[in-house]
C-alpha cells in the first residue's frame, strides 16, 4: 500500500478551533423565566405515601382482638375471667379479659339479650351499651383514599393539558437553545488560521454592533451566511466563536429539530424561531446541518411539494425573504452538503454569502497542532512543522485525534511526555490501523511484502515528478501488510500531467516489482489497482488528459465534501464510456510498463532494499537514498534481460508463495 493522500483529499481545506476561558462580556441582563416552585415535585410522592398510610396503617397499628364464639364467651363469663364488655344494639360484643386480652364475639339475634345481661351482672362484669350508628368523620375517612386518587388523576390530566398548550400547540414550539447572558468562552483568537473566513463572519457581528456605520455608507447588512466545508473543519465551532464574540442574543438550533411525525410542526417551529429572534433583535440565528430541511424540492418519489420537509423549507424561505434590514436579525447556517440545498435558499437576499471552511494548509496545520498540544507535555525533539508536513489532507478533528492518540501511546509506553515517535505511531495508527502482533506473516509472504514495498519506494525515488519517500515498513497494520509513505515537499494546489503519470507508476510499482522478481502478480496489489484505476478515470473523464477523448470534462460541478465522487447519472453515451474504459486501461498499462522498466534497470537496488527491509522491517527515506547511491551501476541490464526470459517461460525467480487472501493482502 502507498500511504499517500488521495487527490481529492489534498485539494480540500480546513479550519479548527480550540476553546479557552476569556473575560466575561458585559451584557444587559434579561429577565429569566420564573422556575416552578421546588415543592411541586414532592406532591406526587407525598400523595402516594398518605394514601398508603390511610389504607394500611389502621390494620398495622391496631392490636388484633381474639374472636370468641358465643359459647366460648359465656364460658369465659362463668369462669369469672371477663373484666368488661361493650354490647351494641346489633348484638356485637367487644371486651377485655382480666388478664388484659381483648376479644370480640356476637350474641345470636334470636337469643334473649336480657339473660346474657343477668349472667354478666351476677359475675360483676362492667357492661356498656352502644348504638351501631356511624359518624360523619368515619365516613369521610373511609372515602379519603378514593378522593386522593381522584384528585391525583385530575392534577396529572391538567398538567398534561398545560404542557400541550392547547392540543398540539406546544409541539410546534421550536427547540431553540438561546445563548444570551451565558455565552461560550470560544473567541476568534482561539481559531487557528483562516483570517478570511473569520473576517467574513466578523463583519456580521460588527454590523449588529454598529449598524449606523453601514447605514451612513449606504450598505445593507447580510441577511444570511452559509458556511460550507468538509466534515470536521470547525463550522460549528466557528459559530460558537460568533456566539462568544457577539454582544447580541444567539439562537442555536439543529436542522433535524424542525421536522417530526406531526404534519405542520416544522413550519410552526420555524415561525416560532423567527418570532423569538425578532423579539430579541438585534440577534443571530444559527441553524446547524441545514441540509436536513433545505434539500431541493421535488426530489421525492412522487415529485410533489406536500412533503413535511418541503413545507418546512417553504416556511423558512418565506421567513428569510420577509426580513426587514432594520430588524437586525442575521441567519448563520452550516452544512457539508451544499450540492443538495435548494437554489431558492442560496439566492442573494436569503444567504448573501457562502463562506468556505476548508481543510488546512501546511502552515495552518502547524498552528492547529499547536492549539491542540496545549496542556500536553511535548518532548523538545517534537517539531510540529514536520508533523504538519506529514499530515496532508488532515482536518482539524483529525489533528486533534492525532495529538490525543500520541498522548495515549505515550501512556501505554509508561511515559508522560509525548515524543516524535509517539506522533509518528499515532499517524500510522490513524492511516493504517492498529498493529497486531498476532498477524505474523509466513516467510514467503514476508519476502513478497518486502519486494512489493521496495517496488513502490524505488519507482517513487526514480520518478522525477513523484513525492519523496519518508518511510517504508513491512509491519502489518490494520488491513495493510506493509506501507510506503510519501510526503510532499510543498503544499500543492495544482497537479501537472507529469505528476499524475508518476503517481500512477508509483501506485503500480509494487505489482511491477512482483512481476520482475517472481514473474507473477498477487492479490496484494488489489488496493493499489483500485486507487490507480480511480486516478486514471479522473484523468480521462475530468481532467481532459486523454488525447483520444480530447479536452472534455464530465465532472460534477458541485463540491462533494462527503466523498461521493461517482456520478449519479452519466452525462455521456455508451460509446463515450467505451472510449473512457479503453483510455483508462491504456494509462494503467503504460504506467505498469514504466514501473517494470525502471525496476529492471535497477534490479540490484531492488534486491538490496528488499534484503534491508527483511532485516530491519522499517526504514526511512535516507536508507533508500543510500541504496540507490550504492547500486546505481550500469551492469544490471543483462541480468534483467535474463530474468525476463525466465519469466516468459514461467520460471519465476524467488521462492514459491501461497496466494494471500484479498482481505489480508490489502497492501
Amino acid at each position: 500500500m502507498i500511504s499517500n493522500t488521495s487527490l481529492h483529499q489534498r485539494m480540500r481545506w480546513h479550519l479548527s478551533t480550540s476553546a479557552r476561558s476569556g473575560p466575561p462580556r458585559e451584557t444587559p441582563p434579561k429577565p429569566a423565566p420564573t422556575p416552578p416552585p421546588k415543592w411541586r415535585r414532592w406532591l406526587v410522592p407525598i400523595g402516594v405515601i398518605i394514601t398508603a398510610l390511610l389504607l394500611f396503617a389502621p390494620n398495622l397499628v391496631a392490636k388484633q382482638a381474639a374472636s370468641y364464639s358465643f359459647t366460648q364467651f359465656t364460658q369465659q363469663v362463668d369462669a369469672d375471667r371477663v373484666q368488661n364488655v361493650t354490647i351494641n344494639d346489633k348484638g356485637a360484643v367487644t371486651g377485655t379479659l382480666k388478664d388484659g386480652t381483648e376479644f370480640r364475639s356476637q350474641v345470636p339475634t334470636a337469643l334473649n339479650t336480657q339473660g346474657v345481661l343477668d349472667r354478666l351482672q351476677t359475675k360483676k362484669v362492667e357492661v356498656k351499651a352502644t348504638q351501631s350508628g356511624t359518624s360523619f368523620l368515619s365516613i369521610l375517612l373511609s372515602f379519603l383514599p378514593l378522593l386522593l386518587l381522584v384528585a391525583f388523576f385530575m392534577w396529572t390530566g391538567r398538567a398534561a393539558q398545560r404542557s400541550l398548550a392547547g392540543g398540539l400547540g406546544g409541539i410546534g414550539r421550536s427547540r431553540t437553545k438561546i445563548i444570551d447572558a451565558e455565552r461560550p468562552t470560544t473567541r476568534f483568537a482561539d481559531v487557528a488560521g483562516y483570517e478570511g473566513a473569520k473576517q467574513e463572519v466578523n463583519e456580521i457581528i460588527d454590523f449588529l454592533r454598529h449598524p449606523d456605520r453601514y447605514r451612513m455608507a449606504g450598505a445593507r447588512g447580510p441577511g444570511g451566511v452559509l458556511m460550507v466545508g468538509p466534515p470536521g473543519t470547525g463550522k460549528t465551532l466557528l459559530a460558537r466563536a460568533v456566539a462568544g464574540e457577539a454582544e447580541v442574543p444567539f439562537l442555536s438550533v439543529s436542522g433535524s429539530g424542525f421536522v417530526e411525525m406531526f404534519v405542520g410542526v416544522g413550519a410552526s417551529r420555524v415561525r416560532d424561531l423567527f418570532n423569538e429572534a425578532r423579539k430579541r433583535a438585534p440577534s443571530i440565528i444559527f441553524i446547524d446541518e441545514i441540509d436536513a430541511i433545505g434539500g431541493k424540492r421535488g426530489s421525492g418519489l412522487l415529485g410533489g411539494s406536500h412533503d413535511e420537509r418541503e413545507q418546512t423549507l417553504n416556511q423558512l424561505l418565506a421567513e428569510m425573504d420577509g426580513f426587514d434590514p432594520a430588524e437586525g436579525v442575521v441567519v448563520l447556517a452550516a452544512t457539508n452538503r451544499p450540492e443538495t440545498l435548494d437554489p431558492a435558499l442560496l439566492r442573494p437576499g436569503r444567504f448573501d454569502r457562502q463562506v468556505t471552511v476548508p481543510l488546512p494548509a501546511q502552515r495552518e496545520r502547524a498552528a492547529i497542532l499547536k492549539v491542540h498540544s496545549r496542556g500536553k507535555r511535548l518532548d523538545p525533539d517534537v517539531d510540529l512543522t514536520v508533523v504538519a508536513r506529514a499530515t496532508p489532507g488532515f482536518s482539524g478533528a483529525d489533528l486533534a485525534n492525532l495529538v490525543n492518540e500520541a498522548a495515549i501511546h505515550a501512556v501505554r509506553e509508561g511515559r508522560s511526555v509525548v515524543t516524535a515517535g509517539d506522533l509518528d505511531a499515532a499517524r500510522d495508527r490513524i492511516i493504517l490501523g492498529r498493529r497486531d502482533a498476532t498477524n505474523v506473516l509466513l516467510p514467503e509472504e514476508k519476502q513478497s511484502v518486502a519486494v512489493h514495498e521496495s517496488g513502490h519506494a524505488l519507482v517513487a525515488a526514480l520518478s522525477p515528478h513523484a513525492d519523496p519517500v519518508a518511510k517504508i515498513t513491512i509491519l502489518p497494520a490494520g488491513m495493510a501488510l506493509g506501507a510506503t509513505e510519501q510526503l510532499p515537499e510543498d503544499e500543492r494546489h495544482l497537479y501537472t500531467e507529469g505528476y499524475l503519470y508518476a503517481s500512477l507508476a508509483v501506485r503500480l510499482g509494487g505489482r511491477a516489482a512482483e512481476l520482475v522478481v517472481f514473474g507473477q502478480g498477487s492479490t496484494g496489489a488489489a488496493n493499489d489497482l483500485a486507487g490507480a484505476t480511480q486516478l486514471a478515470t479522473r484523468m480521462v473523464r475530468e481532467f481532459g488528459l486523454s488525447p483520444v477523448l480530447g479536452p472534455v470534462g464530465y465532472a460534477s460541478g458541485n463540491p462533494q465534501y462527503l466523498g461521493n465522487d461517482e456520478l449519479i447519472t452519466r452525462p455521456y453515451s455508451e460509446e463515450t464510456q467505451r472510449v473512457v474504459d479503453s483510455e483508462v486501461a491504456r494509462l494503467l498499462r503504460e504506467a505498469e510498463e514504466q514501473a517494470v522498466t525502471l525496476l529492471r534497470r535497477h534490479r540490484r537496488a531492488l534486491d538490496a532494499l528488499t534484503g534491508i527491509l527483511l532485516e530491519r522491517e522499517t526504514v526511512d527515506g535516507g536508507v533508500l537514498d543510500d541504496v540507490l547511491r550504492d547500486h546505481a551501476l550500469h551492469g544490471d541490464a543483462l541480468h534483467d534481460h535474463a530474468l525476463h526470459d525466465h519469466a516468459l517461460h514461467g520460471d519465476a525467480r524467488g521462492p514459491d508463495r501461497e496466494t494471500v487472501a484479498p482481505q489480508a493482502a490489502d497492501l
